[in-house]
């Protein structure tokens, strides 16, 4: 736990949070934001500021979490779209330094966009990409 980090605080119950599910490795909380009716939290609970710093048990159990909480949310408020976003650093758009991913319920014209400038490299530049991503793995 980190003592300036607001998530180890909720995990903690030093904050309060209206949780939404808890197991061993994760918590899932009401965003305070709320963006639509149903938006959810899901962060793991050991301290790591972002996917990088992950384990793979914690990996597989905050995504085993957030479809858990994704299905609760289509039951309780049936969105017509989910989506799950997540960011890494800032220039991401990440403002707590806690891994999490926000489980939102997405509605026809609710101000959400994820657009982005498609730039079609040639398939000789993706092999290269392709390449120096498996080479690290």
């Amino acid at each position: 736990m980190r003592a300036d980090c607001v998530f180890c605080k909720l995990v903690a119950r030093q904050i309060p949070a209206s949780i939404v599910y808890e197991d061993a490795a994760t918590l899932a909380f009401m965003d305070l934001g709320q963006v639509n009716p149903g938006h959810v939290l899901v962060a793991c609970k050991a301290h790591a500021a972002n996917i990088y710093e992950l384990d793979e048990d914690q990996a597989a159990a905050v995504f085993r979490t957030a479809a858990r909480v994704a299905r609760g949310v289509r039951a309780a408020f049936d969105p017509p779209g989910l989506s799950i976003y997540q960011a890494n650093g800032t220039p991401a758009g990440q403002t707590v330094f806690h891994f999490h991913l926000h489980v939102l319920p997405r509605h026809e014209g609710d101000g959400m966009q994820l657009v982005w400038p498609v730039k079609n490299p040639p398939r000789e530049t993706l092999e290269a990409y392709c390449a120096q991503i498996r080479a690290r793995l």
